[in-house]
């Protein structure tokens, strides 16, 4: 239909007596300017019209994933499409197929399949963004994955359009690019590792965004925030971000908190130091004091009847220190903190557990305690914490204890008065 009108044009200007110069000029000129016309009208038409009311459609819709297709300008970028065919298909008929005529062909070819990319582009991230949605992204990211099916549209794009500049078919240009393969394993190294990390992560559920992680070789102690294919994103806990090259969280040691959020509580592992010459056997006196303390009045009665029928069955004297046993004030004091522990709202009874004495040092003897708060969340973990040592360091002098330090200035000073 096309070829007739512009046959019968033709004969129209013919008639006219004009000579062939002119004439392939007119023509041309006229075909230009139908097509610059009839390109902006397919534009005005899909992108005021079409698009629009393919926007004002998914407003009305009860899905979201229609939405995100919007958000993402799928289908903008597919209008640009609709005048660049306009063009392609008009060049044919003009110029009489000259080098000008190929070149522009070959130029519209190529936005074209810029245009598709930026199509395929703008679908894969409303496809991603529609998955994070689901509950099934909560334990897979596959970001990674979208990043590499993006890369071999990217390589086929580069192919097709060096293909329409060269005339080569495709498949010459995909053959001659194996002698190129030990090039682009150089070129694009970390992309590849990053790839075969993404894969890794993915499958073993490493890491997921979200999740509390430290590695301290990349300062990186925080949530991550974003997993790609070449890095993964971790904002601390001071607000910075750190940036982790993705195979290094494969090939590299790192801490996934992920196992103690998920626990439903976060370990309190914090020791003090005994001055191991205030440990002492108890006195009667000391005996009638601590017994009067609420959370050891049951331990004190009970182990005072324990240890009087062991050292009678001994046929020990009363106040005889050797041979039997007594009570002493860092195991009365220990046995106190873990009935403190058992009763604090905020430790769970249900985890690890322990009120122990490690190796013995210079520093004098560590008192550990090993409990979980039933609180994850940072400051206030940290206030539970504070709050138990607080007590603990006030309640020693109770028990005759001391902590052991080393000396200050302060220290001296008192020597010399």
């Amino acid at each position: 239909m096309i070829e007739r009108g512009i046959t019968w044009y033709t004969q129209l200007l013919s008639g006219t007596g004009l000579s062939d110069g002119m004439l392939v000029f007119i023509e041309n000129a006229t075909i230009i300017v139908v097509t610059i016309i009839l390109a902006a009208l397919a534009d005005l038409i899909v992108k005021r019209i079409i698009i629009s009311a393919i926007a004002t459609l998914t407003k009305r819709t009860k899905n979201d994933w229609d939405d995100v297709f919007v958000k993402q300008k799928v289908f903008n970028r597919l209008a640009h499409l609709a005048p660049a065919l306009i063009v392609y298909y008009a060049l044919q008929y003009i110029f009489d197929a000259t080098d000008l005529v190929k070149f522009l062909g070959n130029l519209t070819q190529t936005y074209m399949i810029l245009v598709v990319l930026m199509v395929i582009d703008s679908l894969l991230n409303a496809l991603h963004e529609i998955y994070t949605k689901l509950p099934i992204s909560k334990g897979r990211n596959i970001k990674g994955f979208i990043q590499v099916v993006k890369i071999i549209f990217y390589f086929i794009a580069v192919i097709l359009i060096i293909s329409a500049f060269s005339e080569e078919p495709p498949k010459s240009l995909m053959a001659g690019l194996g002698a190129m393969a030990a090039v682009l394993l150089l070129v694009f190294k970390d992309t590849i590792l990053g790839f075969v990390a993404s894969i890794q992560l993915s499958a073993n559920n490493m890491v997921n965004v979200g999740d509390w992680i430290s590695m301290p070789k990349y300062n990186a102690d925080g949530d991550v925030i974003d997993i790609s294919l070449n890095t993964v994103k971790v904002q601390n806990w001071d607000k910075t971000i750190a940036t982790i090259p993705t195979y290094a969280l494969v090939s590299e040691s790192f801490n996934n908190w992920k196992g103690m959020e998920e626990s439903g509580g976060r370990r309190i592992k914090r020791s003090i130091n005994i001055d191991m010459n205030s440990v002492t056997f108890l006195s009667p006196e000391q005996i009638e004091k601590l017994g009067n303390f609420h959370l050891l009045k049951d331990y004190i009665n009970n182990k005072q009847q324990e240890i009087a029928e062991f050292n009678k069955s001994l046929n020990l004297e009363e106040g005889v220190v050797t041979n039997g046993r007594k009570m002493t004030n860092l195991g009365v004091f220990r046995k106190y903190m873990e009935e403190y522990l058992h009763h604090h709202p905020m430790i769970s009874n249900e985890m690890t557990f322990l009120v122990r004495h490690l190796q013995p040092t210079d520093k004098g003897l560590p008192v550990e305690i090993y409990v979980f708060s039933k609180d994850q969340a940072w400051a206030n973990y940290e206030a539970i914490q504070a709050d138990i040592f607080d007590h603990t360091l006030a309640i020693l002098p109770e028990f005759d204890l001391n902590v052991f330090q080393n000396p200050t200035g302060s220290d001296f000073q008192k020597l010399t008065e």
